[in-house]
């Protein structure tokens, strides 16, 4: 039995554009332990984002598998994705995804309120994330209230609401300046050393000083160190 906590097997995505098609991901296998951060890196246009969206269930594969915690993602009907979404991973967005009528306490508790939670359980657990992320005196604050780091720490907050053990992030630090950034990456460092395991899709190389696993995506397959290094090197 693996002991792995995601495992992808032979990963194949396909995209019709016309009358060409586009292999956004070309036969990718990883496995991801449990408690572990890892950085999927790779320049746009890579797949890093496209293999994120999978393994959260919000996108298919034209073909190949993916296990999270013993359960096979890419088999299950909507109803199912929708609890494996609610119950098993939190996700992370480069753009913050916050409702701009809505303060950091009622952003933070929404994903409860499709769990039957009632409000006063909301708020109580959304003060608990607010303090954990360091912003318990902007709790009442609405988003426009807030800087981009601040917004994206009540985001962090959303995506822990519901105590998930696996956590999604798309290019988490890709809108921050960079002391924000370095915020947000100490953040994810600490989640993972709770035991959450945490999976990033980023370009951003300071982001391998906090993670203590590395996958390369260049055209949508997995290459070496040192084969990233050197494409990278080539456009730079």
């Amino acid at each position: 039995m693996s002991d792995s906590f995601v495992s992808v097997r032979d990963l194949f995505k396909t995209y019709k554009m016309g009358s060409t098609e586009v292999h956004a991901l070309n036969g990718v296998s990883l496995e991801i332990e449990p408690a572990t951060f890892t950085v999927l890196m790779g320049p746009s246009g890579s797949g890093k984002s496209t293999l994120l969206n999978m393994i959260g269930g919000l996108d298919w594969p034209t073909s190949g598998s993916i296990l999270v915690d013993g359960e096979q993602i890419d088999r299950m009907d909507e109803n199912q994705l929708a609890n494996y979404r609610r119950n098993k991973l939190g996700f992370i967005f480069q753009t913050f995804n916050l409702v701009s009528t809505m303060t950091a306490e009622a952003n933070i508790g929404f994903p409860l309120r499709f769990s039957g939670i009632k409000k006063s359980q909301r708020v109580e657990r959304a003060k608990e994330l607010m303090t954990q992320v360091g912003l318990e005196d902007r709790i009442g604050h609405k988003p426009t209230e807030l800087s981009g780091g601040q917004q994206q720490r009540v985001a962090v907050a959303r995506a822990l609401v519901n105590d998930p053990p696996l956590i999604l992030a798309d290019e988490p630090t890709g809108n921050l300046d960079t002391q924000s950034g370095i915020v947000i990456m100490q953040l994810l460092e600490q989640l993972c050393k709770s035991g959450k395991t945490i999976i990033v899709a980023s370009h951003d190389p300071r982001m391998l000083n906090y993670a203590t696993h590395r996958i390369n995506l260049l055209d949508g397959q997995l290459v070496t160190d040192a084969q990233y290094e050197e494409s990278i090197q080539r456009v730079g």
